[in-house]
C-alpha cells in the first residue's frame, strides 16, 4: 500500500510492474525477434513480466552487472557447462529480477539446459528459445522504440489525468464525481471508504455492487490523505493496465479527494454523501439487485437478521446527521438525507425494541412530525416502507402540531404502498384523474390539491376548505368544476373512496406536483 504523506501527482520514475510498459508477450511480438522463429520454453504469467530494458551478453557474470526489469539476449557461448553451474547461473539471474531470458540456439548452446529450465520453470522466469539467427542490435533497437513509445504516451497520459484531476479539485467536485471519473480512467470498478470502512462513494461499472464490495480484499489501493491526516482508502479492483500506471491514477484520484477534504470538513461530507446516495439509489431503484443494497448498508452497519426496519419521514429535524447520530446513540442504526424540506431515514432496529412514539421522539428530536411506514425485515420491504411514509407526508401539509403519523393506521395507504406497481392500479388512477391533471397544467390551476382535501376531511368541507387555505365559497366553486370535468357526484361515498385511491396511488409513484 501507498503511504504517501504529500501529494505528487506526477511521477517520472523507472516504470514498475504497475507501469508495464512493455510485457515479454509484447516483445514476443516484434517482428525482429519472430524472424527467429522463437519457442516459448517458459510461459504462462511468465510473459506477463514487464520489460524495462534489453541487455546483450554471453558472459556467466551478467548477473552483476543487471538493475532489473531487463531482457537478457543470449547465444549462451559463456556459460557454465555443470549443470549444478548452470542452475546457481539462472537463480543469479532470478534474484538480479531479469525479465526474461532470450537464447539464439546455434554455436553457443544447442539446446537450452535442463538446469536452466528447471530454474526458470521453478522461479516462474520467461525463458524464450530462438531457433534462427537475428541481429540482436535489430531486437534491441525495436524493443527500445517500443519503449521509447510507450513512455512517451504514458507521459501524455498521466498529463492528461493530471489536468482532469485538477481541473475536479479547482470545480470542489464532490467525492462521487472524483470516484467515477477515477473508475472511468482505469477501467475498472473503485470504492472510496473511509477510516471506519463505510462505503462512501463508488463506480463499479458493470458489476454488480454487492459482487464489488465483496471483492474490495483483492485490490489496489491508495490512501486518501494530506499534511499528516488521513480521511480514507481509494480501493479499485483488477482491472486493464493503464499507460501511466494503474496505481498512479489512483494516487491522482486521492489526490483531488484529499484536496476537497481539505476544503470541506471532508469526515460529515463524506458521511452525508454516502447516506444521500443510498437513498436517492433506493428511491430511483438504481440497484441491479436487493443484495446490491444490502451490500452497501451492512457497510454502514445497518443490517436485517434479527432486527425490523422502516422508512420515515421527519419534518422539521435539524439535520439528516443529527437524526443519524441521535439513533447510533440509542442503539439503533440508521441512514439519512435531506430530501426536499423534509429529513428521509432508513431505521434498523433490534427485534425486541418496537418504533413506539417515544422511540421516535428520541431518534428525531422533539416537537417533530414523523411519518412512519411499516416494518419490513428486506430490501424490497425497506423500500415500500419508505414510499409509503413519503406518501403519507406528501398528503399531509397542515399545521397541525407535532405528531407521529403511522401508516399502519391509515390502511387505503397500506394497500397503495403494497400494489404500487400494479398497472391496473395505475392506469385507475390516470384515467380518473387525467381531466383535472390536464386543467391544471393548462391553467395553472389547484383542482388537484381541492380534491386532496377534500378526500381527507369527507364530510367536512369546512374543514377541507380550510385546508385548502381557501374560502368556503371558492372551494365550493372549484368543487363544481372539479364534479363538471369528472362528470361525477362528490357526494357519493364510493366515488370519493375511488377518488382517494386515485390521489393516493398518483401520490406513492411519485407523480404529485408534476400535473
Amino acid at each position: 500500500m501507498s503511504e504517501r504523506q504529500d501529494f505528487h501527482p506526477i511521477r517520472t520514475d523507472r516504470p514498475t510492474r504497475d507501469h508495464a510498459l512493455l510485457t515479454i508477450a509484447d516483445v514476443l511480438a516484434e517482428p525482429a525477434l519472430q524472424a527467429g522463429a522463437p519457442e516459448v520454453v517458459v510461459g504462462g504469467a511468465a510473459l506477463d513480466a514487464a520489460v524495462r530494458w534489453v541487455h546483450v551478453s554471453d558472459s556467466a557474470g551478467v548477473a552483476r552487472l543487471l538493475d532489473g526489469g531487463e531482457l537478457l539476449l543470449s547465444t549462451g557461448a559463456g556459460w557454465p557447462t555443470a549443470a549444478e553451474e548452470l542452475a546457481d547461473f539462472a537463480l543469479g539471474l532470478s534474484h538480479a529480477g531479469v525479465a526474461g531470458i532470450v537464447v539464439e540456439l546455434g554455436s553457443g548452446q544447442t539446446r537450452v539446459p535442463d538446469a536452466v529450465v528447471e530454474v526458470c520453470t521453478e522461479r516462474g522466469l520467461a525463458l524464450i528459445a530462438l531457433h534462427s539467427e537475428v541481429k540482436f542490435v535489430a531486437v534491441t533497437e525495436a524493443v527500445h522504440r517500443a519503449l521509447i513509445a510507450a513512455q512517451t504516451m504514458a507521459l501524455r497520459e498521466r498529463q492528461h489525468l493530471h489536468d482532469l484531476f485538477t481541473a475536479l479539485s479547482l470545480r470542489g467536485a464532490p467525492a462521487d464525481v472524483v470516484v467515477a471519473e477515477t473508475a472511468r480512467a482505469l477501467g475498472a470498478p473503485v470504492v472510496l471508504e473511509n477510516m471506519a470502512r463505510e462505503v462512501i462513494a463508488h463506480e463499479t461499472l458493470r458489476t454488480p455492487v454487492a459482487e464489488a464490495l465483496g471483492e474490495l480484499r483483492w485490490t489496489d489501493r491508495v490512501p486518501v490523505q494530506a499534511r499528516g491526516v488521513r480521511w480514507g482508502t481509494l480501493l479499485a479492483l483488477p482491472g486493464p493496465a493503464h499507460p501511466a500506471g494503474r496505481l498512479t491514477v489512483l494516487e491522482l484520484g486521492a489526490t483531488a479527494l484529499a484536496f476537497g477534504c481539505l476544503a470541506d470538513d471532508g469526515d460529515s461530507e463524506w458521511s452525508m454523501l454516502a447516506q444521500r446516495g443510498l437513498i436517492d439509489d433506493l428511491l430511483g431503484a438504481r440497484f441491479a439487485s436487493p443484495d446490491d443494497i444490502v451490500a452497501r448498508l451492512a457497510t454502514s452497519g445497518f443490517t436485517f437478521l434479527g432486527r425490523h426496519c422502516h422508512g420515515i419521514v421527519a419534518r422539521g429535524a435539524e439535520s439528516a446527521g443529527q437524526l443519524a447520530e441521535r439513533a447510533a446513540q440509542s442503539g439503533f442504526a440508521a441512514v439519512s438525507a435531506l430530501v426536499g424540506d423534509d429529513v428521509v431515514a432508513l431505521l434498523s432496529l433490534p427485534a425486541s425494541v418496537a418504533l413506539s412514539d417515544a422511540v421516535v421522539a428520541r431518534i428525531v428530536g422533539p416537537d417533530r412530525t414523523v411519518f412512519v411506514g411499516p416494518p419490513a425485515d428486506d430490501v424490497l420491504g425497506l423500500l415500500a416502507s419508505l414510499r409509503a411514509a413519503m406518501g403519507l407526508a406528501a398528503g399531509d401539509r397542515s399545521d397541525a402540531g407535532p405528531r407521529v403519523r403511522r401508516v399502519d393506521d391509515r390502511p387505503l395507504e397500506r394497500f397503495v404502498a403494497s400494489l404500487r406497481d400494479d398497472h391496473r392500479l395505475l392506469a385507475h388512477s390516470e384515467r380518473m384523474l387525467a381531466p383535472i391533471v390536464a386543467y391544471d397544467r393548462e391553467r395553472r390551476g389547484d383542482l388537484l390539491d381541492v380534491l386532496s382535501a377534500l378526500v381527507a376531511h369527507p364530510g367536512n368541507r369546512s374543514a377541507a376548505a380550510a385546508a385548502s387555505h381557501l374560502s368556503r365559497s371558492v372551494f365550493y366553486q372549484r368543487l363544481t368544476v372539479i364534479g363538471d370535468l369528472l362528470e361525477i357526484d362528490l357526494d357519493d361515498g364510493e366515488t370519493l373512496a375511488a377518488l382517494h385511491l386515485a390521489l393516493l396511488t398518483r401520490r406513492s409513484t411519485g407523480s404529485a406536483g408534476r400535473p
